[in-house]
């Protein structure tokens, strides 16, 4: 059973809210999924990442892998974050969603979001990631860079997401997933 579901049941119903529901157990993906990056992000960080490295990737296969092992993650976590945790959030909070950008403005408003202009270019980011691999080492060393900052703000927003569902909504910090540690 769900953590928190207790916590979940409408006590004039005695049934789950299924908004909210569907939001905690997308908390719950999204922080094994952000525990992951963490752990790819010291991997692949504890070395010096740059156009050397990058250069030299064809040659060293594990490095190739840890990378590889980075880069999916952060996707993931982007865009379950993006496309389903801030959505179900809003749904939890009996706010109807909007397209992306209405989302991640409103998630802004609220505080949980630093700036969507600055989610906007980790979702740039990400796509050259995933669709530019490796065409231009110098530019691809410069967007890891930018990678390895950016995959704290997706956790730091994770961190204040879960803040949000003690505070604002109510729930009990047992009922939730535990917060990411920052790497580093």
């Amino acid at each position: 059973m769900l953590r928190g579901t207790q916590e979940m049941l409408d006590s004039k119903h005695g049934c789950l809210n299924l908004p909210v529901t569907r939001f905690l157990q997308t908390l719950e993906i999204v922080a094994k999924e952000g525990g992951r990056p963490a752990y790819s992000w010291k991997s692949l960080f504890s070395q010096s990442v740059d156009f050397e490295w990058v250069a030299r990737l064809e040659q060293a296969p594990a490095r190739a892998e840890q990378l590889e092992a980075f880069m999916s993650r952060f996707g993931r976590m982007q865009d379950a974050m993006a496309e389903k945790l801030f959505p179900r959030w809003l749904l939890a909070l009996a706010e109807v969603p909007g397209s992306q950008i209405e989302t991640l403005n409103r998630a802004e408003r609220l505080g949980v979001l630093a700036s969507t202009e600055q989610w906007l270019e980790i979702r740039n980011l990400r796509n050259r990631l995933v669709h530019e691999y490796m065409t231009d080492p110098a530019g691809f060393a410069e967007d890891l860079a930018l990678a390895k900052k950016y995959s704290l703000k997706l956790i730091e927003t994770f961190n204040r997401l879960r803040q949000d569902a003690m505070t604002r909504m109510g729930h009990k910090q047992e009922s939730l997933p535990e917060e990411i540690r920052l790497p580093g």
